[in-house]
């Protein structure tokens, strides 16, 4: 499995072999590495080079180290990925347009997918979701149906890079949200249409019909952008 490696950086190429063996399959998510002694018999290296290259690849967030059990490749990157996400549009100085228009692009296709792929579950979870914002008269609590909405439909897409793309700028497109809302419902009569919105997507979400899928997200976002403010 493992191949014995010579150069003058060794930990490097140490880590290179890791990764690509991740790429090939051969190591999946949250299998556990050999020891530091068995990594360095296998690839004739000193355990310095092998210690090295683990903690490389701790940095770049594909291994992880548990107390008393050893080095395992990471089964979730959510995490790893949203301070570095987060500093980049810090820095990048993204405005809210920007944040519509990611979210646009994601959504739109997204509510295609959904409509391919989405279960009995998670047409019954949209429609809990639907009825209780129907119903729901606290605009806090109304801010977390509609978050969980649109989450909802992200998952039922079942494509797992588009749910952890969306999770990892869950804290911009939250916030992205709250404010949209408050912006839509400042006029008290676009309540009705934001609900008619919602209903929309889910009733052609429950009859699996992708294009009025599309059409009632495209509807959502121009409500949305009739109201959107920078």
């Amino acid at each position: 499995m493992f191949e014995p490696v010579k150069n003058t950086r060794v930990y490097e190429k140490v880590v290179e072999q890791i990764k690509d063996m991740i790429i090939k399959g051969t190591l999946k998510k949250g299998d556990k590495l050999p020891t530091e002694r068995e990594l360095a018999e296998r690839l004739g290296v000193s355990r310095t080079s092998i210690r090295e290259a683990i903690r490389a690849l701790e940095v770049i967030g594909l291994v992880e180290s548990r107390q008393g059990s050893g080095n395992f490749i990471r089964e979730s990157f959510k995490d790893i990925l949203l301070e570095p996400l987060s500093m980049m549009f810090i820095l990048e100085k993204s405005n809210p347009k920007e944040i519509l228009e990611l979210r646009e692009v994601l959504e739109l296709q997204t509510v295609v997918l959904a409509s391919h792929n989405i279960n009995e579950e998670e047409i019954v979870k949209l429609k809990t979701l639907i009825e209780e914002m129907l119903k729901c008269s606290d605009e806090n609590i109304s801010v977390e149906l509609d978050k969980e909405f649109h989450y909802t439909i992200a998952k039922a897409s079942h494509n797992r890079l588009i749910i952890n793309v969306l999770e990892v700028l869950s804290y911009l497109i939250d916030k992205f949200i709250k404010d949209s809302r408050k912006n839509i419902l400042a006029d008290k009569s676009n309540r009705e249409k934001l609900n008619h919105n919602h209903e929309n997507i889910f009733k052609a979400l429950e009859c699996r019909d992708s294009i009025k899928a599309r059409i009632s997200m495209e509807e959502h976002f121009k409500l949305i952008k009739e109201n959107f403010t920078e």
